[in-house]
């Protein structure tokens, strides 16, 4: 049981707002308050992702301002004496690929702790950018849209007993339906909620163990 998958290229903006190392400070505060982005792809040669600004290797020069800072706070203090990107980008950046799920692509957010990842090709070369909030846009998916993806790629597999049908309303899909096996309960609400745009699984299941 398996459901299609959007990639980051889905949703991804793809035209980039990027600078190059040379940029200086305010340039890139200007920037990333005329687009509105906490973050900023830092580009070499013809286009190649070497590093990201964000909004927190900008604060440090305001943090430090006149303040000595405590001995565990050294490094992340030297960034405010910084003037140009290159000085200031977190290198290597944390990118993602336009073929990668937009699951994928929300761990590594997680996990790195970063809002925005330039998406790059095999050779590191910007593509676009994919946001947080470009992650959430599956779940303005229509409700009747939902439904014939999971009639479709969930519900219209051989493995599927028939007789089984959704409905989808804000999001909740509800499965119901007769249904011989109970171990095919947990395999058909991971397969519904790995639909995107899917808020959650509800299961209204008439489960007649031995029935043919």
């Amino acid at each position: 049981m398996s459901a299609s998958h959007h990639t980051v290229s889905d949703v991804m903006t793809h035209t980039a707002i990027a600078i190059s190392r040379d940029a200086p400070y305010k340039e890139i505060v200007v920037l990333m308050d005329e687009w509105k982005v906490s973050a900023l792809p830092v580009l070499e040669g013809e286009g190649r992702v070497v590093g990201v600004v964000s909004e927190a290797d900008l604060l440090p020069k305001e943090e430090f301002r006149g303040v000595e800072p405590r001995p565990e706070e050294v490094a992340e203090a030297a960034k405010a004496g910084a003037v140009r990107a290159a000085e200031l980008m977190s290198s290597p950046a944390v990118t993602v690929h336009a073929d990668a799920t937009l699951a994928e692509a929300a761990r590594i957010m997680a996990r790195r702790k970063v809002k925005r990842l330039p998406v790059v090709n095999d050779i590191g070369m910007l593509e676009g950018v994919v946001s947080r909030s470009d992650l959430l846009k599956v779940f303005l998916r229509a409700d009747d849209e939902i439904a014939a993806e999971i009639r479709r790629s969930v519900l219209g597999e051989s493995a599927v007993p028939a007789g089984l049908d959704v409905t989808v309303v804000e999001g909740v899909a509800t499965l119901r339906g007769p249904l011989a096996d109970r171990t095919l309960v947990p395999l058909l609400a991971r397969a519904v909620g790995a639909v995107e745009g899917v808020v959650d699984v509800r299961m209204e299941l008439s489960v007649h163990e031995g029935a043919s």
